[in-house]
């Protein structure tokens, strides 16, 4: 933790060691998005490469790519890179090599969907427990199958293999998606995971596979390799992951040497990450702008691990008031990057982006309920992007959902397919 409080000038600007030496040249981070930019196969594609290197050349610090998946038979929707061997190592060495080669480090978030993955598209859904979705959203996501314990171990060891791919590809680090309802987080909510095994059962026990996985990664990646996460703050949900024992998984992985922590929050079923749980909000936490701001303050009294929030921010003012407060080192932005690709060299610069979030909509309140429109909407924006073109940030939420449920049909019989 840097103390950006006597930092002269625009601490978004100002450079972050960590723990382990290495140095982020700002405070500006690109978070997670879902770019669906993959193969059928579940490739990685040259339009990857394309968009990563123009959100290198904006100036940013850090970049996450979005939900690289461990296991070619745990896809979370059409698209998503699959990183278990090392098959694809020529095009991750260009992808990784698109940031870098440009001074901005890139991280690769590594993940397993669990539960949370499109109906159709995998040959069967696994999780802790056989917890189905509410029953508005049970047409898009199937019931799990709870996991057996050779299954856990599985994914354990997953993660760390598709961890050490990275590094040998010349990735800076890696991201454990360990939030918005994926497995680590479906283990960690006593909602979804009902288990009374040595997996479940207690706050302990649900939190052994997140330590699990953290201390993996870290035995194929070796001390100095950059691994941090990904957490919720709160799941938002009834009977979910609550926020003391968010704080108390937090301790636990600072003890265990993680190197950064990022701060979010909800699931697709309550989407707090995309403001989709706004109403409830304090005013005074709306004038911060950073969604989880307060909880960010709580986790710093209690460890001194660096941490990112992302989620809310809009301003320059928000943003460097955040950083001067000390309650985080790094600010995280999504959405933001979507819109105006270009919006960080604005911010280091001191200037607002002439661009704002807004909310996404499609005008039939049982889709606008669930959190999905945030993946699709933005995902579209990601490939107009990628290849050259500019984002349309006016563009109809209705029009990008009924592209983007084609697009899923046709990608989770195509996915099949390539597999078969």
């Amino acid at each position: 933790m840097a103390d950006t409080a006597t930092m002269p000038g625009n601490p978004l600007a100002q450079p972050l060691t960590l723990a382990n030496g290495v140095v982020l040249r700002n405070r500006l981070a690109k978070a997670a998005m879902s770019e669906a930019l993959g193969t059928y196969a579940n490739r990685p594609t040259p339009a990857l490469v394309a968009l990563y290197r123009r959100w290198a050349a904006s100036g940013l610090g850090l970049i996450v790519t979005g939900n690289v998946m461990i296991d070619r038979r745990a896809l979370g929707e059409p698209g998503n890179v699959v990183i278990e061997d090392e098959t694809d190592l020529p095009i991750l060495r260009r992808w990784a090599q698109a940031a870098t080669s440009q001074g901005a480090a890139i991280w690769v978030q590594l993940n397993h969907p669990g539960k949370q993955a499109t109906k159709g598209l995998n040959a069967e859904t696994i999780a802790p427990s056989a917890v189905p979705f509410r029953d508005d959203m049970a047409g898009l996501f199937a019931t799990p199958r709870a996991m057996t314990v050779d299954e856990i171990q599985d994914a354990i060891v997953r993660f760390g293999r598709s961890a050490a791919i990275c590094k040998a590809a010349g990735f800076s680090g890696v991201q454990i998606h360990g939030a918005h309802g994926y497995l680590i987080n479906q283990f960690l909510s006593p909602h979804h995971n009902r288990r009374t095994d040595d997996w479940g059962g207690t706050a302990e026990k649900r939190r052994r596979f997140v330590l699990a996985v953290q201390a993996e990664v870290r035995r194929q990646v070796g001390p100095d390799f950059p691994v941090g996460i990904k957490l919720n703050s709160a799941d938002f949900q009834r009977g979910g992951f609550t926020a003391e024992e968010s704080l108390a998984t937090i301790q636990a992985l600072a003890e265990a040497g993680i190197d950064m922590i990022e701060i979010s929050g909800g699931t697709y079923e309550a989407p707090a990450m995309s403001g989709g749980l706004d109403d409830g909000r304090k005013a005074s936490t709306v004038a911060r702008e950073a969604y989880f701001i307060e909880f960010a303050e709580t986790v710093r009294a209690a460890v001194s691990v660096p941490l990112m929030v992302t989620g809310g921010f809009r301003t320059v003012a928000g943003m460097t008031a955040a950083l001067r407060s000390g309650a985080l080192d790094i600010v995280g932005l999504a959405r933001l990057l979507a819109i105006d690709p270009d919006a960080p060299r604005a911010l280091l610069e001191g200037r607002d982006s002439a661009q704002q979030v807004r909310p996404i909509r499609t005008g039939i309140a049982k889709i606008d309920r669930m959190g999905v429109m945030e993946i699709f909407w933005y995902a579209a924006q990601l490939k107009r992007i990628a290849r050259g073109r500019a984002p349309r940030p006016a563009e109809s939420g209705l029009r990008a959902f009924l592209r983007a449920v084609l697009h899923s049909g046709w990608g989770a019989f195509r996915t099949r397919r390539a597999r078969s």
